[in-house]
């Protein structure tokens, strides 16, 4: 069948022809001459896309620990990660941070305090040792999973960037929450044997903070040599074994020789272990040398490992 188009028709296709043959037109002078493309580095000409160059700092004492706070929401969900990865798809999900330093004091009640009689300065064993495991318990987490830390987030440091020190930072911060739920066990074992805080209670806080900086900056250490060399991961849970008996952990301090005191308290957990019993169990007798020797280890850790992890943190991504 044909269409037969009539005067008024014929007239509309017309002026829909000229229309687009104009809209052609401009299109071919436009490609013909384009408009100059404004160079960012122009004088008078201001970037409209912000440019973001990451490069190493060539400065050896690089302490810049501003991107830390600016990424502070990612350390945030780190954290949150680790306390849920620890405890998803047990029975007992967070219990476990309660039966672990349980168990281990019943266990050296009955060999440390029964069978081979060792001292605990007049205090009950099962509430001395346990005193001593809380802040340890606290330590050896720390550094166990944040000496392998950066090799386990391996896939998230070759991708994007962010300040890599938040990791071992997540890996410190997160076993806090453990230590406080077995802190509550503490406060229940000194209501059975009726033993009453003093004044110096109040020291606790910097004892914990002392027990912080002593994690972060051993785990600062662990983590970036680890990266490089991978024994360091095995090497580890040695490290935590032999640092616990080093550690007044089961025995108290009063068994050192005097003359070995300054030596031992090199050990920054000696200062930590005696605060807390002194500050929670009244303690009678406290080596403050022993607690400053200690401090000032700790303090130093922290500042070198700072120092060496920003050194190293430039080749992470391409060896990890």
């Amino acid at each position: 069948m044909h269409r037969v188009l009539g005067p008024e028709s014929f007239e509309g296709l017309t002026r829909d022809l000229h229309s687009e043959r104009k809209v052609f037109d401009r299109l071919a002078t436009s490609a013909a001459s384009p408009s100059p493309v404004p160079k960012l580095h122009s004088p008078g000409v201001r970037a409209t896309v912000p440019m973001v160059v990451i490069q190493p700092s060539k400065r050896f004492f690089n302490l810049d620990l501003r991107p830390i706070w600016e990424y502070r929401e990612l350390l945030y969900f780190l954290v949150w990660r680790d306390i849920k990865v620890r405890y998803k798809q047990t029975i007992i999900g967070a219990a476990w941070a309660i039966c672990q330093p349980l168990l281990t004091m019943m266990i050296f009640a009955v060999i440390f305090g029964r069978f081979a009689k060792i001292p605990s300065d007049g205090i009950p064993y099962p509430i001395f040792a346990f005193a001593g495991l809380l802040p340890w318990t606290y330590f050896s987490q720390s550094i166990s999973r944040s000496g392998i830390s950066l090799v386990t987030d391996s896939n998230l440091i070759r991708k994007i960037y962010f300040p890599r020190m938040i990791i071992p930072a997540a890996s410190v911060i997160a076993p806090v929450v453990d230590f406080a739920l077995s802190f509550l066990i503490l406060l229940v074992m000194m209501a059975w044997y009726r033993v009453v805080p003093g004044r110096a209670v109040v020291m606790l806080p910097l004892f914990v903070l002392l027990a912080i900086v002593a994690a972060l900056g051993v785990s600062l250490w662990l983590s970036a040599l680890n990266v490089r060399y991978r024994d360091v991961g095995h090497a580890i849970p040695f490290l935590v074994q032999f640092w616990m008996y080093a550690s007044p952990i089961v025995y108290p301090l009063s068994l050192i020789p005097q003359r070995w005191r300054a030596l031992y308290s090199l050990n920054p957990m000696v200062g930590v272990a005696e605060g807390f019993r002194w500050g929670l169990l009244g303690k009678q007798s406290l080596g403050f040398d022993s607690i400053a020797i200690g401090a000032s280890v700790a303090l130093f850790l922290l500042l070198s490992g700072l120092v060496f992890f920003k050194r190293m943190e430039r080749v992470f991504a391409d060896i990890v």
